[in-house]
């Protein structure tokens, strides 16, 4: 029987929290390598800044509404900003001991020595104000706070530091701010250091040694750094009238000016200077936020290594995928079967190769691509630009509302636009995520259709490190529907027949999953054999959510492998104990979606662009494909099973949001990802000497 009559339930943005604080358990693990460590410090930062600019920004806008607006809401605005506030605290607090107490003192063991103001020798003090007059003097904007006057505005996301001194000849205090460069200058400058041992100092404080002579009529009490950052919201009026392009540019140039979603500070600063500052700043209590000494911790992405390699992951290079990368006929090779691709344990290049194969191929009309997220320097944008001039039609569909790369997406258009790709951008009101592309190629006098259709961006740099799925084909019963995705995306027109075999964002996606789910139910419910390994990145979907729970009660076995969000509590008696739900954080981020259903015995097994998010299921033109390849899904359902299997990096999800590591299953320690890298190395050696032998026996 039930405990409770409420389901177990948590608020989507608490278990964010939980996720990220995965993220912070990473740098605290001692058995990462120490840079390795220091790049989770890094990425737990960029996303708690993410969180704040977007999430954080919409429960404070909530906090402006009416009050009739807020009795309809189903959480309290306020109390959802103090709760988030008091997690913040508790991680940030956590933050600073594993930096302060773990990482500092390991990077001193291996002869790197973080100095502060304090620390320095006169050697290293001539070198700090030679560097700060010849490099960071016209940057720092020094500005004196007067009450009643204008206040400065403090850019998004810029590091600043606070001043409190007194004047000398009153001895009134007085405040100050200057900008601390960041934006201009590396945040870690190396100061003069012996052999063998390598002495850095933080942009940070070379202005704090500084700040006496840009205030020679004041007394120096003491200084803290302080940050805004502010709303990244596009907030567009109306999406469905007038150029939505131009809106979203316009959008865009607003966005480094918006509302603050949060200010933090030095959690030593001074009191008096902290309602200062407030006050110059119209800030209250909801709007400030406790960290360490420092801020704009993704800094730590540029920490310098010193060629210390043994202080990072040993190698592990991408495996090369020979059917593919090595054939004569790359189409043909594709014709023969489908491929799987799982990067980043195997290489990106056949990605490429099927862009610049289609490029160069005289038998290729049309190249079709849906790109959401974009490379700096892509080889794929490159070769769709070498198709126009070979006289191809390519038509290449920009998401423009892909948040923070907006810009680069805009640029990629006007690129594209002006060598001749014939470009399509976002629709009022949905976005685009799929991830899809098509090959028209006449054969024989008839056309035939090449796709490669995935679960991540085709994006070069970060399929070095997402791990995702992308699978080739030419199977009819896909390519004839990813065709009618490209006419709805190219002629916002409706397809005229339904989808038989994909399940897309807008048409059928929710009610395709709702069907599967259900069918386990009923599977369960007869006393038949059912069960479901759903892979995402988030569970957030009120109504799925749901629908798991009444699986579970019915009997249905779900195993759940969530990298973030996870709304659903599993393991609760009476509605989720057949329910078991890990998260995986390791060298790799874990982007695939997988949804693999029993359903009778048959194994469907599913690939997806989409996430269990409500946005994802009922507002993006997402795809969800079938796995139809017997061996593909043996393959695909082997690397979830070593997934489930990991009692190194999983972490149990449950109503305690303690991230307590798995630590059953195997007396062996399996580390998920090194396991599945391990198991392609090996496949691929198999079939290199069964090739050889091959080829041996061919000459004999």
């Amino acid at each position: 029987m039930p405990t409770s009559s409420t389901p177990p339930l948590l608020p989507r943005d608490i278990s964010w929290l939980a996720f990220n604080h995965r993220v912070l358990q990473e740098a605290q693990d001692e058995s990462l390598p120490l840079f390795e460590r220091i790049k989770f410090l890094a990425i737990y930062s960029s996303n708690l800044d993410e969180f704040f600019r977007v999430r954080m920004a919409n429960h404070r806008n909530l906090l402006r509404v009416g009050k009739k607006t807020k009795k309809e809401l189903d959480i309290s605005p306020k109390q959802t900003v103090r709760t988030i506030q008091r997690i913040v605290n508790r991680h940030q607090e956590e933050f600073s001991h594993i930096f302060e107490n773990k990482i500092i003192p390991q990077l001193a063991r291996n002869g790197i020595f973080l100095k502060r103001r304090l620390d320095m020798t006169p050697e290293d003090r001539e070198f700090v104000e030679n560097y700060f007059r010849e490099n960071m003097l016209p940057y720092v904007q020094p500005v004196l706070l007067v009450k009643d006057m204008v206040r400065p505005f403090l850019n998004n996301a810029q590091l600043y530091l606070s001043i409190w001194m007194f004047e000398k000849a009153s001895g009134k205090p007085a405040y100050a701010i200057v900008k601390i460069p960041s934006d201009h200058l590396p945040r870690f400058i190396e100061l003069p250091s012996p052999d063998g041992q390598h002495n850095l100092i933080m942009l940070d404080d070379i202005v704090r040694h500084s700040v006496s002579w840009m205030f020679p009529g004041y007394r120096i009490e003491d200084t803290y750094s302080i940050k805004l950052t502010r709303d990244a919201e596009l907030y567009i009026d109306d999406e469905f009238s007038g150029d939505l392009l131009q809106k979203i540019k316009v959008s865009l140039n607003r966005r480094h000016v918006g509302p603050a979603s949060r200010f933090v500070y030095d959690r030593t600063m001074a009191q008096d200077l902290r309602r200062y500052l407030m006050d110059s700043f119209e800030l209250n209590s909801l709007d400030i936020l406790a960290e360490g000494r420092y801020h704009n911790n993704f800094d730590f992405f540029s920490f310098p290594d010193f060629g210390l390699t043994k202080l990072k992951y040993p190698p592990q290079p991408p495996l090369p995928y020979p059917p593919l990368e090595a054939a004569e006929d790359f189409w043909g090779a594709i014709r023969e079967r489908d491929h799987l691709l799982h990067v980043p344990y195997q290489s990106y290049d056949s990605v490429v190769r099927f862009f610049e194969t289609a490029a160069e191929d005289p038998a290729v009309t049309h190249i079709k691509i849906v790109q959401y997220r974009v490379a700096r320097r892509s080889r794929i944008m490159q070769a769709l630009m070498r198709a126009v001039q070979a006289g191809k039609r390519v038509s290449v569909f920009i998401e423009v509302k892909a948040r923070f790369d907006e810009e680069a997406n805009l640029r990629w258009g006007e690129k594209l636009e002006e060598a001749g790709v014939r470009v399509n951008y976002s629709f009022p009101g949905v976005k685009v995520h799929s991830k899809l592309a098509l090959v028209r190629r006449v054969e024989d006098g008839q056309e035939r259709i090449y796709n490669y259709l995935a679960t991540g961006n085709f994006h070069e740099d970060t399929a070095k490190v997402y791990s995702d799925f992308g699978l080739f084909t030419a199977d009819e019963r896909l390519t004839g529907e990813v065709a009618r995705i490209f006419s709805f995306l190219e002629n916002i027109q409706e397809p005229e027949q339904d989808f038989e075999h994909l399940l897309v964002g807008q048409f059928n996606l929710r009610t395709g999953l709702e069907d599967l789910i259900r069918f386990e139910i009923k599977e369960a419910q007869a006393g038949r054999p059912s069960g479901m390994l759903l892979k995402m990145n988030s569970l957030q979907d009120p109504e799925m959510v749901m629908l798991l729970i009444e699986a579970s009660q019915a009997g249905v076995k779900i195993d759940l492998i969530i990298r973030g969000i996870c709304c659903l509590v599993p393991g609760r008696k009476g509605f989720t104990e057949n329910i078991r739900g890990i998260s995986i954080v390791d060298r790799y981020l874990e982007h695939a979606r997988v949804f693999h259903f029993h359903h009778g015995g048959e194994e469907r097994l599913y690939l997806s662009s989409a996430d269990f998010m409500t946005r994802n299921l009922s507002y993006r033109i997402e795809t969800t494909f079938p796995i139809y390849d017997p061996a593909i899904k043996r393959k695909i359902i082997e690397y979830l099973r070593i997934q489930l299997s990991d009692n190194t990096k999983a972490r149990l999800l449950n109503d305690q949001q303690k991230n307590t590591y798995f630590r059953g299953g195997s007396q062996l320690s399996i580390r998920s990802q090194e396991e599945t890298y391990h198991l392609i190395k090996r496949e691929l050696i198999r079939a290199e000497e069964e090739l050889a032998e091959r080829e041996k026996g061919e000459e004999a």
